[in-house]
């Protein structure tokens, strides 16, 4: 893989250096948990709107990052890293004050409705900025040869936040109101802003820099793999909360912040084994983990099976990103990495901006089990497609 800058890093270790950076994906993605658990209810139980309708909400995010992603990869690759995360955290701020407003608007519900798709419209442009920023600018603090390892700390990060905001959200909600998850919103947003300010920006790398049209392409098989293995994360997030309380269970949030531990856990353990085993070996193993775990979502009766089968889902897909994100960027132009992740990056948005209302349909005709099996027969499409990749790999190298 080509050097993305030629200065080498200071003499402490490499995570240290990296910690900083992905602090702001730990930021954004903390507002994205505290309202993971509460949205879907709140939408359909207090607003009083349909399940499907609820899995939009939740979806809207996943469209504004889509949409999104092409100007998050120009912004990075051309204005620098330090503007992009900057931008996505004024931006983050700015969705928080739209929640917050929602909260005062029960009595009116397609007015809170409104507020909630606003913000959560912003959030998704907010995520593509920081995400795609913070990871960039950490790849150029320490360079391209960590690729692997910034881009599972920025994982650890966006889950770890994902998996203590659904039970802060719970908690907020329960006992201070709705209204606090859009203070918290904005607090996190705008108060990162003050650290990013304040560590230096990393020099743009210049050359001819490719149309966004072309580096998808590139990256496009590896995206599809990611795309169909990250339905089992969209189903789970979205409807896990709806489906316990459908069957009288309590813990959904627990649920929600086992498939976070365990997704942060595996990649505290086995982040290095991308650089020893390469990306589509790891890929392999973690995608046939997490249909596994979905089958047992799919076939349990069992509040303790159901945590398990979360535990699983998040432990293997939990490797799913880095590992064919270091395959599809190892052979592009440091002048254009940016835009490559945020190209990588779509296809994931792009099926969780589906799951919603597809999984809610499916759940009004037949329930809620089949929705995981859907994602099972969904993971092991991405596990076949990576198969291939590897196959094609093999023989051209």
């Amino acid at each position: 893989m080509p050097p993305l800058s030629t200065a080498h890093p200071p003499a402490r270790s490499i995570t240290a250096q990296i910690i900083p950076y992905v602090f702001f994906s730990f930021a954004c993605y903390l507002t994205i948990g505290v309202q993971l658990a509460i949205l879907p209810s709140y939408v359909h139980l207090r607003l009083g709107f349909s399940p499907i309708l609820a899995g939009f909400v939740i979806s809207a995010e996943y469209v504004a990052t889509v949409v999104t992603r092409p100007l998050s990869g120009w912004v990075v690759d051309r204005l620098g890293a330090k503007r992009g995360v900057l931008y996505g955290l004024c931006l983050c701020g700015i969705s928080g004050i739209f929640t917050f407003l929602a909260a005062f608007s029960v009595s009116i519900p397609w007015l809170g409705l409104a507020l909630l798709l606003t913000g959560r419209l912003v959030l998704g442009t907010s995520e593509s900025l920081v995400a795609t920023g913070a990871t960039i600018w950490g790849i150029l603090n320490v360079g391209a040869e960590n690729t692997a390892t910034v881009i599972s700390w920025n994982g650890i990060s966006t889950y770890g936040a994902l998996a203590i905001g659904a039970p802060l959200g719970v908690f907020l909600e329960t006992t201070v109101g709705f209204s606090a998850v859009g203070a918290t919103v904005m607090v996190l947003g705008f108060g990162a802003i003050a650290l990013a300010w304040r560590l230096p920006r990393v020099p743009v790398a210049h050359g001819e820099k490719l149309p966004f049209h072309h580096v998808l392409r590139r990256v496009a098989p590896f995206g599809m793999g990611l795309a169909l293995g990250s339905v089992g994360f969209g189903v789970l997030a979205t409807f896990i909360t709806l489906d316990f309380a459908s069957k009288h269970w309590h813990g959904a949030a627990f649920a929600l912040t086992l498939f976070g531990a365990f997704f942060v856990s595996a990649r505290m353990m086995f982040s290095s084994a991308i650089n020893k085993m390469g990306g589509f070996r790891v890929a392999i193993v973690c995608l046939s983990v997490e249909s596994m775990g979905l089958a047992m979502l799919w076939l349990t009766h069992t509040q303790f099976l159901a945590f398990a089968g979360a535990a699983l889902t998040g432990f293997g897909f939990s490797l799913v990103f880095p590992a064919l994100g270091v395959e599809a960027v190892r052979n592009i132009s440091p002048q254009d990495r940016g835009t490559a992740l945020g190209a990588y990056g779509v296809f994931m948005d792009f099926s969780l901006m589906l799951i919603g209302p597809v999984a809610g349909a499916i759940i009004s005709g037949y329930g809620y089990p089949p929705i995981y099996l859907f994602a099972g027969c969904s993971v092991l499409a991405g596990l076949s497609i990576t198969l291939w990749l590897g196959l094609r790999n093999r023989r051209i190298s």
